[in-house]
C-alpha cells in the first residue's frame, strides 16, 4: 500500500476507503448460500477444482473436477476429469487458505477471492483514472465500478473473471509507472507478472492490452518496434500461457470446446448481436437505462488528446473483445466481466462533466439530473440483476446431501442433466457422467455405480425393472447398477 500512500491525499484515502468498505459489505450479500445461482454450472466447475486441489493436493498441472464425460470437449473421453480451462491461479487462492486456515467453507473461500479481485479493480481502476485526467474522475470510476449492481453479484461470485480484470488492470497500472520512468524496472517486472497471469486467467485479457500499446507508442512512438524491454514484455506475457496450451494438448479430453465463443452461431453483427450486447446486457442488465446518458456524454466528451486517446483504447479494448468473442458474449453475461473497466471509465467521465459543468447549462439542474440518472440507475440495475442470487433448484442441493450419506466415496454416477450440467455431481461430491452420453450399459463397464434421476417422472420407474431402487423422493431416485432388482 505503500505506492498508495505516496499519490493519494487523505480525504481521497478516506473516500475510497469508503467506497471498498461499503463495496464489500453488498459483496456479503447471501455471502454463505450455496452455489446454485446463476451460472451456477459453471461456478461449481470451478469450485470442483478446489475441492480437488483440497483432497487429493495441489497438482496444478492435472486439475480434475467432477465430469468424466465427454460432453466438454465434445468427442474425446475424459476418464479421469481433468478441468484444463484456465490455469488454476483462482483455485490456488480459494483453496489454500481453506487448507491452511478453514474456518469458512471453500466455496466461501471462492467469494472472498473475487470479492477481494473486485474491489482491488476498484483501487486500480481510481489510480489510473486518476492519473490520467483527475482524482474526482477517479473515484468516481471506482464508485460505479463498485456500485453497479451487475459488478456487485459478479463481484461474489466464483469465476475468475473478476480476477482477470484485477490483473490486467495491475498491468496497465504498473506498465504506466514504469513508462513513465523507465528507470524503474521492478515496476516493469510487476506488470510483466500480472501480465502473464491475466492472459493465464484468460487469454481474452489480451485484448485489453492496447492501453499498453497506446502508451508505449505515446512515449517511444515508431521506435517503440525497436525497444528490446517492449519485446521482453511481450514474449514473456504470452510465452507462459502457450507453455499451458502445449502442456494441455496432452488431456484432449479435459479440454472443453472454446471455437463456437467467436461465432459458432454466425451472430456476428446480426440483428440479435446488437439487441443481446447493447440493449439487453449493456443498457438494461449493466447501466439500468439511467446510466446510458452518462456513458453516451463520457464517449462524446471533449478531453485533451493524450488523456483522449487513453480513455479510447480502454473503448476500443471492450468493442473489439464483444465483437470478437462474438457468441461468447451473447451466450454469457458474465462474459462482459471484462468490459466493466471501460463501462466505470466513461460514465465516471459523463458524470464528472454533469457535476462540474462548464457549459451554459443551470448546475443545479445538471448536478440534479446527474444524481437521479445515478439513483435509476442503481435502482432499475438492482431490479434486474436481483434474481441472479436466487436459488432455483433446491432439489439438487437437498440430493446431494442425501446421496452423499448413502453411496461410497469413490462411486461413479450416472447424472443425466439438461446439457450436461454438473451441478448435480458438485453436491453429491462424486465424480460420473452429467448425460447419457453413451447407452447405460456402456457406461456401466466405464465404471458408473450408480445412476440418479432428478425430479422423477413416472417413466423413470421403469428402471428398477432392470436395476436395484436403492432410494426413492420426489426429489430423485437412485438406482444401483451394480445390483439387480
Amino acid at each position: 500500500m505503500k505506492f498508495i500512500k505516496q499519490i493519494v491525499t487523505r480525504k481521497e484515502m478516506i473516500a475510497l476507503f469508503l467506497i471498498l468498505f461499503f463495496g464489500f459489505i453488498l459483496r456479503l450479500y447471501k455471502f454463505n448460500a450455496p452455489i446454485a445461482d446463476w451460472h451456477a454450472w459453471r461456478q461449481v466447475d470451478t469450485s470442483a477444482v478446489s475441492r480437488f486441489f483440497v483432497k487429493d493436493g495441489f497438482d496444478v498441472l492435472h486439475p480434475r473436477f467432477y465430469d468424466l464425460s465427454n460432453v466438454p470437449s465434445g468427442v474425446h473421453e475424459n476418464p479421469q476429469g481433468y478441468r484444463f480451462v484456465e490455469f488454476p491461479f483462482y483455485n490456488l487462492a480459494q483453496a489454500l487458505p481453506y487448507k491452511i486456515i478453514g474456518v469458512l467453507t471453500i466455496e466461501e473461500w471462492g467469494r472472498i477471492v473475487t470479492i477481494l479481485s473486485s474491489l482491488s479493480s476498484s483501487m486500480l481502476l481510481y489510480l489510473i483514472v486518476k492519473k490520467h485526467l483527475n482524482s474526482r474522475a477517479g473515484l468516481v470510476a471506482a464508485f460505479f465500478f463498485t456500485f453497479i449492481p451487475f459488478n456487485i453479484y459478479f463481484g461474489r461470485t466464483t469465476l475468475p473473471d473478476s480476477s482477470t480484470v484485477t490483473a490486467f488492470l495491475a498491468t496497465i497500472y504498473f506498465f504506466d509507472r514504469w513508462i513513465e520512468k523507465d528507470s524503474l524496472k521492478l515496476n516493469f517486472f510487476i506488470a510483466l507478472i500480472f501480465a502473464a497471469i491475466s492472459v493465464l486467467l484468460k487469454p481474452f485479457s489480451l485484448f485489453f492490452f492496447l492501453p499498453i500499446i497506446y502508451l508505449a507508442y505515446e512515449k517511444y512512438g515508431k521506435d517503440l518496434l525497436k525497444n528490446k524491454w517492449l519485446w521482453t514484455f511481450a514474449i514473456l506475457s504470452v510465452l507462459p500461457f502457450i507453455f499451458w496450451r502445449l502442456w494441455m494438448l496432452q488431456y484432449p479430453g479435459g479440454i472443453p470446446q472454446s471455437g463456437w465463443l467467436l461465432n459458432g452461431n454466425n451472430i456476428r453483427f446480426k440483428g440479435a448481436f446488437f439487441h443481446w450486447i447493447f440493449a439487453e446486457r449493456i443498457s438494461k442488465l449493466i447501466l439500468g437505462y439511467w446510466g446510458l446518458p452518462l456513458l453516451i456524454i463520457g464517449v462524446l466528451l471533449k478531453l485533451p488528446k493524450k488523456n483522449y486517446l487513453f480513455f479510447l483504447s480502454f473503448l476500443v479494448s471492450s468493442l473489439l473483445y464483444v465483437v470478437v468473442i462474438a457468441t461468447g458474449n451473447v451466450q454469457h453475461d458474465y462474459y462482459q466481466i471484462l468490459i466493466m473497466p471501460s463501462i466505470a471509465i466513461y460514465i465516471a467521465l459523463g458524470a464528472n462533466f454533469l457535476w462540474e459543468n462548464k457549459s451554459n447549462i443551470y448546475l443545479p439542474l445538471s448536478r440534479g439530473i446527474l444524481l437521479l440518472c445515478i439513483a435509476f440507475m442503481l435502482s432499475f440495475g438492482w431490479f434486474n440483476i436481483r434474481a441472479f442470487y436466487n436459488i432455483d433448484h433446491y432439489e439438487l442441493i437437498r440430493s446431494g446431501k442425501i446421496i452423499d450419506s448413502l453411496i461410497p466415496k469413490e462411486a461413479k454416477v450416472v447424472v443425466p442433466m439438461s446439457g450436461g450440467d454438473t451441478t448435480a455431481l458438485y453436491f453429491m461430491d462424486r465424480q460420473g457422467w452429467s448425460s447419457f452420453e453413451k447407452p447405460l450399459p456402456q457406461l456401466i463397464k466405464m465404471g458408473a455405480d450408480y445412476m440418479v434421476l432428478i425430479n422423477p417422472q413416472k417413466q423413470d420407474y421403469d428402471f428398477q425393472k432392470t436395476y436395484k431402487l436403492t432410494y426413492s423422493s420426489s426429489d430423485f431416485l437412485l438406482f444401483n447398477l451394480r445390483e439387480l432388482p
